[in-house]
């Protein structure tokens, strides 16, 4: 992709993020204000916050963005379901979900699959245009793993797929596994998410394939590049 030279096409990279779980109920209204200051694609809140940053962001261009099994992955997949249509009944268009990771690194693909398919049935039927990007946690993986959770999720039909939940001991995203997720993924979209604090690490994971950011420095980093 060509990388951005202005604050407002970045802008249009990258989900703001606050998946923290002790943040305030004044603390996602900043957030929300910063989308819309910046013109931020993308709020993505827990599932308590979507309906308070549904109206907060209400006739902007920033849209909410929610998670699902999140941070473990390891929630039943009707669980996942359920809680993904609760969150779009409730104002999201966008469900960012944690696999199945012990599926995954245990080597049974089916059952990878059919999580992430859960998700995108549940979601799709209640809005086609309903984006859902899938975590891989790709720290915790090794590069087989990595190219089979693309394939599971192109199978699913998700839209997305996502390095991290930047929550994991083992680390966030790095540039070397977007570049994986580019190759093995397409046509699907690639977001990296996890460790990105600034404009140097930002315009890394660009240019190793990512069509989405996903970060909770994302004011700082486009102040940084305003004054570079």
């Amino acid at each position: 992709m060509v990388i951005p030279t202005d604050a407002r096409g970045w802008a249009r990279l990258i989900d703001h993020t606050l998946l923290k779980p002790e943040a305030t109920a004044e603390q996602i209204d900043r957030l929300c204000d910063e989308c819309i200051e910046n013109d931020f694609v993308a709020a993505c809140v827990n599932p308590v916050w979507v309906e308070r940053a549904a109206a907060r962001l209400d006739g902007a261009a920033t849209r909410v963005c929610s998670v699902a099994g999140f941070p473990l992955g390891a929630s039943l997949a009707e669980i996942k379901a359920a809680e993904a249509s609760r969150a779009v009944r409730q104002g999201a268009t966008e469900i960012d979900m944690v696999i199945n990771i012990g599926a995954l690194t245990g080597g049974d693909a089916q059952l990878v699959t059919r999580d992430i398919a859960s998700v995108v049935d549940a979601v799709k039927t209640l809005d086609e245009r309903v984006l859902v990007k899938v975590i891989l946690e790709t720290a915790v993986l090794d590069e087989r793993q990595i190219v089979q959770g693309c394939r599971c999720t192109a199978e699913a039909q998700a839209d997305f797929v996502k390095t991290s939940t930047g929550m994991h001991p083992a680390g966030g995203a790095r540039v070397e596994h977007v570049a994986l997720l580019r190759k093995h993924a397409a046509p699907l979209k690639v977001k990296a998410a996890g460790g990105i604090r600034d404009l140097r690490i930002a315009r890394a994971m660009l240019e190793a394939g990512a069509d989405r950011l996903g970060m909770s420095a994302s004011v700082a980093v486009l102040a940084q590049l305003r004054n570079a």
